[in-house]
């Protein structure tokens, strides 16, 4: 059996609550926490996927406050599945809530959202580029390219 090899473009963005904390989504699918995600969809912009990713997986309505980078390296950004292998090209923001989130929202990919400190993430996170978190919090840098 052959598998397919495929280079997809992503978003993804980091969330901070007013104490610093993160938001991470547990996802349904793989039953571990995230950033929120997503795939671009055709006909779409990179900052329309990244909206409209926050309001399908939180209910809520988010504003764009910056481009944190671009990850392509195929080393943190490829995923394999039984019948493709996927490369993500992912574009990388720090998005702000327009509104707090429901305590108890869920949807089909979202179990669960809860924010953390940045010392206390959850051991169960899902496969995500190593420097996601230390990109965030360096404010004032260029765009990464990774």
């Amino acid at each position: 059996m052959s598998t397919k090899n495929l280079i997809l473009p992503a978003v993804a963005a980091v969330v901070f609550n007013d104490a610093g904390e993160i938001l991470l989504q547990k996802r349904k699918d793989v039953s571990k926490w995230c950033i929120i995600s997503g795939h671009v969809e055709f006909g779409e912009t990179i900052e329309a996927a990244i909206l409209r990713e926050i309001k399908e997986e939180t209910d809520v309505v988010a504003d764009i406050v910056r481009f944190i980078g671009v990850y392509s390296s195929p080393d943190t950004q490829t995923y394999y599945h039984v019948d493709k292998t996927i490369q993500y090209v992912t574009s990388y923001f720090e998005v702000k809530l327009s509104d707090d989130l429901s305590p108890d929202f869920s949807n089909s990919e979202t179990q669960e959202l809860k924010f953390f400190k940045e010392d206390d993430l959850p051991v169960d996170m899902d496969m995500i580029n190593p420097n996601w978190l230390s990109d965030a919090l360096t404010k004032n840098a260029p765009a990464f390219f990774r």
